[in-house]
C-alpha cells in the first residue's frame, strides 16, 4: 500500500508562539531543538524577547490569555510593531502526552504558523482604560455591599433591629442611626429622632426595635465596619471624578461627539449606586455619536455604562453583523447538528461583565408591569420555557438591538410605549376580538350589525 503524507500549507512563515507564565515566558520561533528561548518576567526581559524575535525576523506572534500575565508582554510587542494574537487557551491546547513549556511554546507556533488560531476581541485603548476604572469601581461597590451586610449582621447582635423598620439600613435614616449607636447613643427615643420624614415607620415603632443589649464588643466590631464602609464609599467617589474626566476628555477631543446634545430622561430611575456626578444620558448620546440607547426600556445607566467600558463604539463596530455580536456575548444557542439532527442548542458556558449587565436589564423588562414590544417578548418566552430562557432571549434581543442602533444608526421605535394605561388595554382587547373573529369567521349579518 503506497503511504501517503498529508502536509498543511504555512499561511503566516514568520511566526512565533509564547507561553506566558507568572515567572517566566517560553517562546518558540520553530520546531527546531534550538528554535526556543526561556526569557524573565521583568520589563527589560520582554524587550528582550522582542530584540530576539525582531532579528529572526519575526513578524507576527500568538499568545495564550493566560491570566493578566499576558498584558504586560502584549503592550511591549505590539509597541515594537509586531503585529500580536491572542487567543483563547482553550484553542491551543496540545494533544494528550507529556507536557512541558517547550511542548507548548511550539505547539502555539506550529498552530500559528499554519493559520489555526484566531485572535479574541480587544478593546481600543480608550475603552481599556475606561474598563479598567469602571471595573475598579464595581469591586468597591462590591466591597461596600459586603460591609453592608456585616454592619447588619453585628446590630442584630447588639439586638438593634434596624433592618426590621429600615428597608436599606445605608439609607439616609439607617446611616444617621448606626452613627449616631458607634458614637455612644443608646436612648431609642433619640436615636429614633433621626428619622428621615420620608420613612415609612413611625418614631414610635422605630424607638422599640433599637433597644440595645449593650454589648461593647459588637458595638467595637460596628464602629470598624462603619468606617470601612465611609471609606469605600469615598473611594468610589473618587472613582466617580476620574471616570467623568475621561469621558470628557474622550467626548472633547472627537467633534463628532461633542457636537450632539440631548434633554435628561426624567422617566429612568437613578440608582443609588449610579454615578452622581455624571450625566450618562447625555456622555452616552455623544459617545454613541447621536444614538439614544436610553430609550430602550429596562436600560440603566448601569447597563449603559458597562456597555461603554466593555465594548466601547469602535468595539461594537468590529463586529460584521447583529449575530456575531450576539454570539460573542454567548448569548445565541450553540447548536450541535450531527447525521441532521440537532444534539443540541444550549447556550455556551460562560460570560463577561457586559452579558451579566444584558441579563440584568432583561430581568428588569420582565418586572414592567405596563405592557411593552420587550415585555410582551419576555412574558411569551416565560410562558413556554421559563423565566431563566426568558432572560438569556430578551438578553439577546437587546443585544441586537444594540448593534442595529449603533452600527446602522436605526432608531429605537416603541410604538406603544407612550401611550395611556387605558389606550393599551383598549388596543389588547381590539386585537383579541379580531383574532376571534378570524378565527370562527364570523360576519356582520351573524352579529346583526345594521348600518345607520
Amino acid at each position: 500500500m503506497r503511504e501517503e503524507k498529508i502536509s498543511m500549507s504555512v499561511v503566516n512563515p514568520h511566526a512565533a508562539g509564547i507561553d506566558v507564565g507568572s515567572r517566566s515566558h517560553w517562546v518558540a520561533i520553530g520546531q527546531g531543538a534550538g528554535d526556543f528561548k526561556e526569557f524573565g518576567v521583568y520589563n527589560e526581559d520582554l524587550y528582550r524577547i522582542s530584540a530576539w524575535l525582531k532579528e529572526n525576523e519575526i513578524e507576527t506572534v500568538a499568545m495564550e490569555s493566560t491570566g493578566t500575565y499576558w498584558q504586560s508582554l502584549f503592550s511591549v510587542l505590539v509597541a515594537e510593531g509586531l503585529q500580536v494574537i491572542l487567543c483563547n487557551g482553550k484553542f491551543t491546547k496540545n494533544v494528550k502526552g507529556k507536557k512541558t513549556d517547550i511542548l507548548d511554546c511550539q505547539w502555539i507556533q506550529k498552530l500559528h504558523s499554519i493559520g489555526l488560531l484566531s485572535g479574541s476581541f480587544l478593546p481600543d485603548d480608550a475603552t481599556e482604560h475606561l474598563r479598567t476604572l469602571c471595573r475598579h469601581r464595581s469591586n468597591l461597590l462590591d466591597a461596600a455591599a459586603s460591609t453592608s451586610k456585616k454592619m447588619q449582621k453585628y446590630l442584630r447582635l447588639l439586638n438593634l433591629r434596624l433592618d426590621v423598620v429600615v428597608n436599606d439600613v445605608c439609607g439616609q435614616t439607617g446611616l444617621s442611626i448606626i452613627r449616631a449607636i458607634c458614637g455612644g447613643e443608646t436612648d431609642p427615643d433619640k436615636l429614633s429622632s433621626y428619622r428621615h420624614p420620608n420613612c415609612r415607620k413611625s418614631a414610635e415603632e422605630i424607638a422599640k426595635a433599637l433597644q440595645t443589649n449593650g454589648r461593647k464588643d459588637y458595638l467595637f466590631a460596628l464602629q470598624q465596619e462603619l468606617e470601612m464602609y465611609e471609606m469605600f464609599q469615598l473611594k468610589i467617589q473618587q472613582c466617580d471624578v476620574e471616570i467623568e474626566k475621561m469621558l470628557t476628555d474622550t467626548i472633547d477631543n472627537n467633534p463628532d461627539k461633542k457636537q450632539y446634545f440631548i434633554e435628561k430622561n426624567p422617566y429612568k430611575k437613578v440608582n443609588k449606586n449610579t454615578p452622581k456626578n455624571i450625566d450618562l444620558n447625555l456622555f452616552s448620546y455623544q459617545y454613541f455619536e447621536g444614538v439614544d440607547l436610553m430609550a430602550i426600556e429596562g436600560l440603566s445607566h448601569s447597563t449603559i455604562l458597562s456597555l461603554m467600558s466593555e465594548v466601547g463604539l469602535e468595539g461594537i463596530r468590529q463586529f460584521p453583523s447583529a449575530k456575531h455580536f450576539a454570539s460573542w456575548l454567548r448569548l445565541a444557542p450553540n447548536n450541535k447538528i450531527s447525521g441532521g439532527k440537532v444534539l443540541s442548542s444550549r447556550i455556551p458556558k460562560g460570560s463577561n461583565r457586559l452579558k451579566i449587565a444584558l441579563r440584568s436589564a432583561a430581568n428588569a423588562i420582565g418586572n414592567l408591569k405596563d405592557s411593552t414590544p420587550l415585555s410582551d417578548f419576555f412574558k411569551r418566552i416565560n410562558f413556554r420555557k421559563g423565566r431563566v430562557s426568558a432572560i438569556s432571549a430578551t438578553a439577546r434581543k437587546l443585544a441586537v438591538i444594540i448593534w442595529n442602533m449603533v452600527v446602522k444608526g436605526i432608531p429605537y421605535k416603541n410604538p406603544e410605549g407612550y401611550m395611556y394605561l387605558d389606550e393599551k388595554r383598549k388596543l389588547g382587547v381590539v386585537k383579541r376580538i379580531r383574532k376571534q373573529i378570524e378565527k370562527y369567521g364570523v360576519t356582520s349579518e351573524d352579529l346583526n350589525f345594521v348600518n345607520t
